[in-house]
């Protein structure tokens, strides 16, 4: 995929309405230290479109890139380790929830997991979440380069088994640094469009 135009198209906040894309929509959740801003800055090639931040929760709004003016990447709020109330964090939860059961052009749903560690008990409730929404999430188990390529494949089965994904669920290793699962998920992402 080239990438000729990529910028922040809507910002939506907990009170604000979704908007109604007319083109589709690929949808990233995920923990908030898991890399998500630096997975879709990696994917469009670019340094800084999504905001990189070393304080966890950085992304409080739902954020749609608008890609080519043919598609979204509509990065969601992350969970888990933001320093935010309980109240704050049920109001993500909801407006999560309301763009995963409102969005007419949502088209998958990929949900970044940290490849070094078991999923967590919020991965957990993500994904079945997810599911629970009428999606197959598509894992990315990011900070692959953190691993020796050696350990990678028990890895990946610790995040299959903790998640309690079906066989033939997609889990696509991935590194911002090194961009590898870059292709692949760029081939699933083609294929949708």
């Amino acid at each position: 995929m080239i990438i000729k135009r990529a910028e922040l198209e809507t910002v939506c906040g907990i009170t604000s309405r979704l908007p109604e894309n007319i083109h589709q929509e690929f949808a990233f959740a995920g923990k908030s230290n898991v890399g998500k801003s630096s997975m879709i800055n990696g994917m469009l090639g670019r340094k800084s479109l999504a905001r990189t931040s070393s304080q966890p929760g950085k992304t409080q709004t739902i954020n749609f890139y608008h890609i080519n003016q043919s598609f979204y990447f509509v990065d969601l709020p992350g969970y888990g380790y933001a320093k935010a109330s309980v109240e704050v964090k049920a109001k993500w939860g909801k407006m999560v929830e309301r763009y995963l059961k409102g969005s007419k052009r949502l088209e998958m749903v990929f949900l970044l997991i940290d490849i070094r560690h078991e999923p967590s008990e919020n991965d957990k409730i993500m994904y079945d979440w997810i599911v629970y929404n009428g999606y197959r999430p598509v894992i990315v188990a990011t900070k692959v380069d953190k691993l020796k390529r050696s350990q990678v494949p028990k890895h990946v089965k610790m995040v299959r088994e903790g998640l309690g994904m079906e066989k033939e669920d997609l889990l696509i290793p991935f590194s911002a640094e090194t961009k590898q699962g870059r292709e692949e998920l760029w081939e699933l992402i083609e294929g949708a469009l």
